[in-house]
């Protein structure tokens, strides 16, 4: 009895799969390891790919203890087996199945044992523990098994396969980049540049009044020559050509397509940063009508901006499609399908210049319109803003009435009232009334 119990106590703190071994189960990170199989150790570490412990030398001297020491019966044991009803004995046994190696099942027979005699005790075992994969629960069990093993299986190889070309496609990386080593490096030090422009633009629009001419003036210097220096860089590459809509002299390679357009669209959104920079020189002190008249001319100037980046790719790429060395037919096929959905892309941009070229031309807030005397004493004379004197009143549609320079700067950020939060802006058109670029690029 007791050695049985004990069996069953260090068994079930043997069990490989037990909840605390489980735990236990993710492989520490090794550098070794990651730099011989990269991806595998990733998935092992993350969990992915769950890892068996390698437990066959626990379970081997448990087979060969079965093989060298089977189970002995005794005569008395024999002549017993008829009053056993009046014994309530416990009998461990380890089962080891033929297809698994990784299980190891411990049967706890109590109760009635009168077949015991006519299997060796091994006959079906009727006690509380039963395992796992025994009886009907247990063909559902292997099915399980048997599926994730093969999912586990699949996930290796795919790994594997991985790893196997890893070296090689970082080896043929490093030959692109190495070819390609210096429109890599403008590539990344356009956009790095256009990146902290966009930033220096929107802190300066931020400044309001505060705004130093002397500050915008360099910036705005910086900005032409840098597009300058990245241009006359790239002189030889047939680059000017399509900010004038006129093709390339020769038919561009992709990749060298894919790079004229780059750097044309990031030096153009440059370039309209010097023209927001001078709009802010002349909006410097501006307040009320003027500082929503500012936002409105920004808007204006972006959406013209993203109007001709559109069509800035279509010359490169007309010529690029446009190769009669893969047939004439298959060209004009290619080119013809590129202008159509080009043309779907412009007409989007061609409707959003518009709006906001009318709402520059109109005169009235289109967010509400200005107070009266009557109204404005019916509510007080003072701003929930600024918390000052009303300086040009504005009545929104939800009733509340704040200054135009306020409420105007209010509603460069949100499209609510300051006050109950009602939608009182209508959201047909985005503002860039901070100063910002539309910061994606435009290759095709």
């Amino acid at each position: 009895m007791e050695s049985a119990a004990s069996s069953d106590t260090s068994n079930s703190d043997s069990w490989p799969y037990s909840s605390s071994n489980r735990e236990n189960s993710r492989i520490p990170f090794s550098p070794l390891r990651f730099f011989n199989s990269p991806v595998s150790s990733l998935l092992e570490y993350s969990g992915i790919l769950r890892v068996r412990p390698d437990f066959h030398s626990d379970a081997q001297p448990l087979m060969s203890e079965a093989t060298n020491n089977p189970v002995t019966i005794n005569e008395n044991s024999l002549n017993s087996t008829s009053n056993s009803n009046d014994n309530n004995g416990e009998v461990a046994i380890r089962i080891i199945g033929a297809g698994e190696q990784d299980r190891i099942g411990i049967v706890d027979n109590r109760g009635e044992s009168e077949q015991a005699g006519l299997g060796l005790g091994l006959e079906e075992p009727t006690g509380d523990f039963v395992d796992d994969n025994y009886g009907g629960s247990g063909s559902s069990n292997d099915t399980n098994r048997e599926t994730s093993s093969s999912q586990r299986y699949d996930i290796q190889q795919a790994a594997r396969w991985i790893e196997q070309i890893l070296p090689f496609a970082l080896l043929l990386l490093m030959v692109f980049i190495r070819q390609h080593l210096q429109g890599f490096f403008i590539t990344i030090w356009i956009t790095a540049g256009l990146f902290k422009s966009n930033d220096i633009l929107r802190k300066q629009t931020a400044l309001k009044g505060e705004r130093k001419i002397s500050v915008l003036v360099g910036y705005s210097f910086a900005f032409i020559l840098h597009v300058s220096g990245i241009y006359w860089w790239c002189r030889n590459d047939d680059i000017f050509y399509p900010l004038f809509m006129v093709p390339p002299k020769v038919i561009p390679p992709f990749w060298n397509a894919i790079f004229i357009t780059l750097v044309n669209d990031t030096m153009v959104r440059q370039a309209a940063m010097v023209l927001k920079l001078v709009l802010l020189m002349y909006y410097r002190n501006g307040k009320g009508h003027n500082f929503r008249r500012q936002g409105q001319m920004l808007t204006l100037i972006e959406y013209m901006l993203l109007l001709y980046r559109a069509l800035l790719p279509t010359p490169v790429w007309y010529k690029f499609f446009l190769n009669k060395e893969n047939g004439s037919l298959f060209s004009s096929l290619t080119t013809g399908l590129y202008l159509t959905f080009k043309l779907t892309s412009i007409v989007e941009k061609v409707q959003s210049f518009v709006a906001a070229l009318k709402a520059l031309s109109r005169k009235e807030v289109h967010y509400g319109s200005y107070a009266t005397s009557e109204e404005v004493n019916s509510v007080g004379d003072l701003c929930a803003i600024c918390q000052e004197k009303m300086h040009a009143p504005i009545l929104l549609r939800c009733k509340h009435i704040f200054c135009e320079d306020c409420v105007s700067e209010w509603f460069e950020r949100e499209r609510t009232c300051p006050l109950c939060r009602a939608l009182v802006r209508p959201a047909d058109l985005r503002s860039f009334g901070d100063g910002s670029t539309s910061l994606f690029f435009q290759l095709f």
